[in-house]
């Protein structure tokens, strides 16, 4: 192989280089299952071939709905873009409602799904689309199982026509329609082309420091996102094994079974991450207690390149021997990198885990761009705190005038998917509009300073940037979740979700008598009056008319069954505005 263009090279880049016998590493039924490369290769041709037995012509679509990351996922993948058709990725937990939009939207043929939850969200909405059959990976009684597809692929007579198909896929040719989560309206499909993420995966790779052959990862973050996506198609060119995590709330024990180097995060993932260590660090006592905030004092302070000088380091040596080596430990003692996206990272988070020995690379990306822009990376000076790192080559990064991140190079989207005017009206030429506001300092670092669309004007004419004191306030171990909120009204104010877990520690530990339940610690003056102190402190770091002057603490956890998160865990404004009407309006009219 000379080259690679099209998404489906990469394992056979891997056969051919970097062969494996645990390219993909899942578990099933308490045992890890490794598949080797040239198995992967295999069962990818057997499904193309049974795929063209029925009937698949270039251009179909095929949806896949997964609740956990796979390896059933990728050999499907590869099966299904190598003979010209689309793979259409669908975020599991969405509505039944959105599922039955996609699957018509799209047009797609085929359905794939994960689970019996998945499926019986599907069913919901099957006569209202044009699937013309459902396949599971779990064994589902009454549902074809994927291995039928292994079984009809057996047969290799067609294989020519196999190799026909996957010649005729050309470079630009669409990919995947990634239908973007939306924080409002219906969801986006996004048009990536195998060279859009193709040119990305090659681009991206000189960011991310992976051994050939012996890098293990640990995978988790929804593989029906681009990010974790693109990331599968890194490792794949690096001959690493990829292991996929059972699910979210097992990370901590198959880490531990597997010893990963690398992983990928999101902020919010971090977050819960270091509060439940600093949870398990107020239960100590005495020395051992004093010892483990005065090693999290230190990691605050950290910066890269040792820069804080010999002292600093000293100290930092013995933090890492006495604490943060069992922090480490939790997550298998041997991960030395994280790979942040998603959303913009507390650079206090960022401080603490390298200061830990955990190196977080923090990114910055959208599934329009396929999706990576820019990344951090600890060698060759290209780390910075409080930045999404620099560009990554071929990726041209312009600042327009009023501060919005433009974007242009062979990563941008080939469009949304029939919908020619909302693809208009996000390019200018061949620059993307990303809708992001940000700025490049004079060492060509990116910073995000806030999303064009969420800053707001309050009715005094005075712009504020919510995002900036959301993050200062969820370093708060009070607050879970933070939406700031004012546009057009005298002053800006706050929706809260208060760190109910937390609260009941505290509420223990301070021997207060309150009821534990979350409506009776949303309506605690104790409570507000506490928030109020971690606001106060927050509003000293903004000027008169960013600051916080009142806020509402809400009952409910906000959570992405609940819709006020997106399946990437954004916030939906517009969904949480809606909801809490009545708060916000006792804010702003308490009269009325």
């Amino acid at each position: 192989m000379t080259e690679i263009t099209r998404l489906f090279d990469f394992p056979y880049y891997q056969l051919e280089n970097k062969p494996t016998d645990s390219a993909l590493v899942t578990k099933y039924n308490g045992e890890w299952i490794k598949t080797s490369t040239q198995e992967y290769v295999d069962k990818s041709n057997a499904i193309s071939r049974a795929l063209l037995k029925l009937g698949i012509n270039k251009d179909d679509k095929i949806a896949v709905i997964s609740s956990s990351n796979r390896t059933e996922w990728n050999i499907l993948d590869i099966g299904v873009l190598q003979i010209g058709a689309q793979n259409v990725p669908i975020y599991p937990t969405i509505s039944a409602e959105d599922y039955a939009y996609i699957l018509n939207h799209s047009e797609s043929v085929y359905c794939f799904v994960s689970d019996e939850e998945v499926l019986e969200k599907v069913k919901k909405v099957l006569d209202q689309t044009q699937l013309k059959e459902v396949y599971s990976f779990d064994h589902i009684k009454g549902c074809k199982h994927y291995s039928e597809l292994l079984e009809l692929g057996k047969d290799n007579s067609n294989q020519n026509e196999v190799k026909i198909r996957k010649d005729a896929v050309k470079p630009n040719d669409l990919a995947t329609i990634i239908y973007t989560s939306g924080t409002t309206g219906k969801p986006k499909g996004v048009m990536l082309s195998h060279w859009n993420i193709t040119s990305n995966v090659l681009d991206s790779i000189p960011r991310v420091p992976l051994k050939e052959g012996e890098t293990r990862i640990l995978s988790f973050l929804p593989i029906c996102h681009i990010f974790e996506r693109l990331l599968i198609y890194v490792y794949q060119h690096t001959g690493t094994s990829i292991y996929y995590a059972e699910s979210l709330d097992k990370i901590a024990d198959n880490a531990k079974e597997i010893k990963p180097n690398l992983m990928s995060v999101v902020p919010r993932l971090l977050e819960k991450v270091y509060d439940k260590i600093i949870a398990k660090g107020t239960e100590l006592t005495g020395v051992k207690k004093a010892l483990f905030f005065w090693a999290v004092s230190l990691g605050e302070i950290w910066e890269p390149y040792k820069q804080n000088g010999a002292w600093y380091e000293f100290k930092l040596s013995i933090a890492n021997k006495l604490i943060f080596s069992k922090w480490r430990e939790a997550l298998g003692a041997e991960l030395s990198t994280m790979v942040s996206g998603s959303a913009a990272l507390q650079p206090r988070l960022a401080r603490i885990f390298c200061a830990a020995g955990m190196q977080i690379m923090e990114g910055y990306g959208l599934t329009e761009t396929s999706p990576v822009i820019s990344v951090g990376k600890y060698a060759d000076k290209m780390f910075k705190i409080g930045t999404v790192g620099k560009p990554i080559k071929n990726v041209e990064v312009k600042i327009a005038e009023d501060g919005e991140i433009l974007i242009k190079g062979p990563n941008v989207m080939l469009g949304y998917y029939k919908d020619p005017e909302k693809t208009k009206s996000v390019m200018t030429g061949d620059f993307f509009h990303t809708g992001d506001k940000g700025e490049i300092d004079s060492e060509g670092f990116l910073k995000i300073t806030g999303r064009k669309k969420e800053m707001f004007k309050t009715s005094g004419g005075k712009y504020v940037i919510p995002t900036l004191l959301e993050n200062d306030l969820k370093q708060s171990r009070f607050i879970e979740q933070i939406m700031v909120i004012g546009e057009g009204e005298k002053m800006p104010a706050a929706l809260i979700q208060p760190n109910f877990e937390f609260i009941y520690e505290w509420i223990d530990r301070k021997n207060i008598n309150l009821e534990k339940t979350n409506a009776s610690i949303a309506s605690s003056e104790i409570i507000q009056e506490r928030i109020q102190i971690e606001i106060a402190q927050c509003n000293e770091k903004f000027g008169k008319w960013e600051q916080i002057k009142a806020f509402k603490l809400t009952p409910d956890v906000w959570s992405i069954k609940s819709q006020h998160l997106t399946p990437t865990m954004k916030m939906r404004r517009s969904v949480i505005k809606e909801m809490y009407h009545d708060l916000i309006e006792q804010i702003y009219r308490p009269n009325k």
